[in-house]
């Protein structure tokens, strides 16, 4: 098991994406709390730290802070829009200091896209010079994408396009759309139904299979991903038992995430996969429980792919008795889900045209 936590530098940004979810907000970390936070992390037995933002390049602690982590013995990754690693002293400066890895925020392969969707013209040019830079660099780079209505239809395209031009990319990360408290509340436009990704996010889990490569997804409920349930951020955690812990630079503070749990609908009261799947984020707010579905194979299989083993008795008897759990904090109410689903099922917001 590998326990990694996240640590803000900056909230600032030179981009303006229109579904950020951790905008500015005029804060950055200091010396001493970033000193005290890696501390913490070797305390609690954490293997690495995954410094994130804002944009963590902008941070005049990002040198000391992964030359801190370093000497306590944590691995070092960073989340970053590439736009300051493509100059390539400041990115050599970053690998000097400690730097093993770096997710690479990408929403499309498209220009216009990516531009749009990021509303800084040239990001796209920029972070395509960052990754030229990695192998010379010597570490390695996974790609994060934002799953978001100007990239719904064309996320296999973007991995197929990103295995053909940058073979040493390896990993891939979707992350649905968090669509409350940011910026996403102020473009709906943005925010994608499930149905819009279904498809293409199969196609493009099924090629990066068929090609060797890794790939995880995060806030998308397994009836959307039902051949490729192992690869959920959330099922991975709650099958392997882990944790993970974010320090923000806002009111949430220092969170220690110990449950991955959103909400759950009517069909996951007979889903066979309720209790290894954390459910609809945002479920009864932005997301509509009857886009869900339920499952009824059997979910050992995957489990054991999870695990790469055949799980013990015990564990087995730990996730079935998770059947049934819902969470303290995102579970609607009943009330409050009667009245959304009173509401028209796929009520759409107008979209802009990239470009």
């Amino acid at each position: 098991m590998a326990n990694l936590g996240y640590m803000q530098l900056t909230r600032g940004c030179l981009q303006d994406c229109r579904f950020c979810s951790n905008p500015p907000t005029g804060r950055d970390l200091t010396e001493p709390e970033m000193r005290t936070l890696i501390d913490e992390l070797v305390d609690m037995g954490y293997d690495g730290v995954i410094l994130t933002g804002g944009e963590p390049s902008m941070s005049p602690l990002l040198i000391p802070a992964l030359a801190y982590a370093r000497e306590r013995g944590l691995h070092s990754r960073m989340i970053t829009n590439g736009q300051h690693l493509a100059d390539r002293d400041r990115f050599q400066r970053a690998v000097d200091a400690g730097l093993n890895h770096i997710h690479v925020s990408l929403h499309s392969y498209r220009p216009e896209v990516h531009d749009f969707v990021t509303r800084y013209p040239g990001a796209w040019d920029v972070l395509v010079r960052c990754l030229e830079l990695v192998p010379e660099m010597g570490i390695t780079c996974d790609i994060n994408m934002v799953i978001n209505t100007y990239n719904s239809d064309h996320l296999h395209e973007t991995v197929m396009w990103m295995v053909e031009r940058f073979p040493f990319v390896r990993h891939f990360v979707w992350n649905n759309m968090d669509p409350d408290g940011n910026r996403a509340e102020e473009n709906p436009d943005v925010i994608p139904r499930h149905h819009e990704f279904l498809v293409s996010l199969e196609l493009a889990m099924e090629y990066l299979e068929a090609t060797g490569r890794t790939f995880r997804a995060e806030r998308v409920p397994l009836c959307y991903m039902r051949r490729f349930a192992w690869a959920s951020t959330e099922t991975r955690k709650i099958v392997k038992e882990e944790e993970r812990c974010i320090k923000f630079l806002d009111d949430k503070g220092f969170v220690r995430q110990l449950e991955f749990l959103h909400g759950k609908g009517t069909a996951c009261d007979v889903c066979r996969f309720d209790p290894i799947c954390a459910g609809l984020y945002s479920l009864a707010k932005t997301f509509d429980e009857r886009e869900l579905s339920p499952i009824f194979e059997d979910p050992t299989p995957t489990i054991r792919r999870v695990l790469g083993h055949d799980p013990a008795p015990e564990l087995l008897e730990r996730l079935e008795a998770r059947r049934g759990r819902r969470s303290r904090t995102e579970q609607p109410t009943d009330e409050a889900r009667a009245e959304f689903r009173a509401r028209p099922l796929f009520g759409e917001p107008p979209r802009a045209v990239p470009g």
